[in-house]
């Protein structure tokens, strides 16, 4: 979906139309959720502080979210994708994968399927999509940014290795900044620099994924669609109005993360044996400590005394605390714990 959040925002209040959106906190604090294309083409984007949102565009209309009627509309959206084929991985509320190779709907080319899957997201939501089509999803993925908003585009098994070769490896999914600038010192800075690479030296730096990247570079991916993909995580974090220094205060602070974190466990009756603090500083640097468990943790208080005996480590702080996070993940299910053709594209 184009600028979800916001979009959505912006069709249930006229007044907002073709002006600046960021949907998130106004406050000092704040984070900017998402922002509509007018609010981008000031450089406002997700994930971006609030008050630098505001220095970016000053007349920026900030929105609180409302996810429950993204949800609603989610729903809408995956019960049209329902009507072409089953084959549905969900990525997030506003982005999914889909094999359409055996669809419902006996359509025999894919950019088909994407029009008419657009036009009726437009008809039932009145809100824009835009769609990656490819033969793996790796490159679908990459597709789908390219058009947008509004629009669609597709990479064909012939153009695949070329298209990755011309790309930058920043611009790769899940290729993140840290990343990204190591592979750059390393003299890699698009898809075909990574591919000269031999797969021991990418082993080397890179570790297990290595070969994932050795792969991409080379146009391949063959990642089933998995419609009933495991959940890897569960976590909660927040931001703090004051920053904080003292290790009782911040310890306060996880009582309602962990409680958060273990209501979506137990609403999805899972378990998970490693626990994640995350700890993020006045000055945006960002750190993790983990702790993993032979059994999965027991008990929302369990979970509780892990996460604080991780915040223990980390004190005493040099600098002050922006954010907390608590994750939960190597995740069972509650019963766990106890006991071939390829479609046309165009």
């Amino acid at each position: 979906m184009d600028a979800f959040y916001a979009s959505v925002e912006q069709r249930d209040n006229p007044d907002l139309r073709g002006k600046p959106v960021a949907v998130g906190g106004s406050e000092a604090r704040g984070v900017v959720a998402a922002a509509s294309y007018e609010a981008r083409a000031f450089g406002v984007r997700s994930a971006l502080p609030s008050v630098t949102a505001k220095r970016r565009c000053s007349e920026l209309i900030f929105v609180k979210p409302r996810f429950d009627v993204y949800r609603a509309v989610s729903a809408q959206i995956r019960e049209i994708f329902a009507e072409y084929t089953d084959l549905i991985e969900p990525l997030s509320l506003d982005e999914a994968y889909l094999d359409v190779t055996d669809n419902k709907q006996g359509i025999a080319i894919a950019t088909e399927i994407a029009t008419r899957i657009r036009a009726r997201i437009k008809e039932v939501t009145d809100l824009n999509a835009s769609a990656g089509i490819s033969y793996c999803k790796f490159l679908a993925k990459m597709a789908s940014d390219l058009n947008k908003p509004n629009g669609q585009a597709v990479i064909t098994p012939k153009n695949g290795p070329r298209f990755v070769a011309s790309l930058p490896v920043k611009k790769f999914h899940g290729v993140g900044p840290a990343t990204a600038a190591k592979m750059e010192r390393l003299g890699i800075v698009t898809g075909a620099d990574l591919r000269a690479k031999p797969m021991e030296f990418l082993a080397a730096n890179f570790g297990k994924s290595g070969t994932w990247y050795y792969r991409i570079s080379r146009g391949i991916d063959e990642r089933p669609v998995q419609p009933d993909r495991p959940r890897k995580s569960i976590g909660a974090e927040d931001t703090f109005r004051v920053d904080l220094f003292d290790f009782a205060a911040a310890k306060a602070e996880l009582a309602p993360l962990t409680e958060k974190v273990w209501r979506h466990c137990e609403a999805k009756r899972m378990g998970g044996r490693t626990v994640t603090l995350k700890v993020k500083f006045a000055d945006f640097q960002q750190i993790t400590r983990s702790r993993s468990f032979p059994i999965p943790v027991a008990s929302q208080d369990e979970l509780l005394a892990s996460a604080a005996g991780l915040l223990q480590d980390v004190f005493p702080v040099a600098k002050a605390i922006r954010l907390l996070g608590v994750t939960l993940s190597s995740l069972e299910s509650e019963r766990a714990a106890s006991a071939d053709g390829q479609l046309a594209l165009f």
